[in-house]
């Protein structure tokens, strides 16, 4: 089972892609943001959000300076060694060193991810570098093993 819901995770959020990038948004073909793609993935695979999602602001995690993203992550999801993620896995990341992860994908592929960010639609693209540089932790969906 674990490999096909692997690939049911990918697929679903494959269904989201050129979602327009709406900040808190989380509607499939509307508008979602980082987090509103990953809650909609699990909304398509796993079931209701565990959790309700308070307003965040563009520079929340700068501005707080906590680790909000990450702690919820760690609730709801498996932590895993982020060298171990692979496909339907998702990824945090810290967009500038020393700060609180703040952006999220779900690995599509050999270094492949599904994500959005401010100006781009939802897009698959490459895990370059610089996005390896930033990874701050892995997770596997409930349900996935190994």
């Amino acid at each position: 089972m674990s490999g096909l819901f692997r690939a049911i995770i990918v697929s679903e959020a494959r269904t989201w892609l050129e979602t327009p990038y709406r900040h808190q948004a989380s509607v499939r073909g509307v508008g979602a943001d980082c987090l509103g793609l990953v809650r909609g993935v699990w909304r398509g695979v796993v079931g209701a959000e565990p959790q309700v999602v308070p307003a965040y602001t563009p520079d929340w995690a700068e501005t707080l300076g906590e680790e909000t993203l990450l702690e919820a992550a760690r609730r709801h999801l498996v932590e895993i060694a982020p060298g171990s993620a692979r496909l339907g896995d998702l990824m945090l990341f810290r967009m500038g060193l020393g700060s609180p992860a703040k952006h999220a994908a779900i690995v599509s592929g050999e270094d492949r991810i599904i994500h959005a960010y401010w100006g781009r639609a939802v897009c698959e693209t490459r895990l370059v570098p610089w996005w390896r540089r930033r990874i701050a932790a892995a997770f596997q969906f409930p349900g996935v093993e190994g």
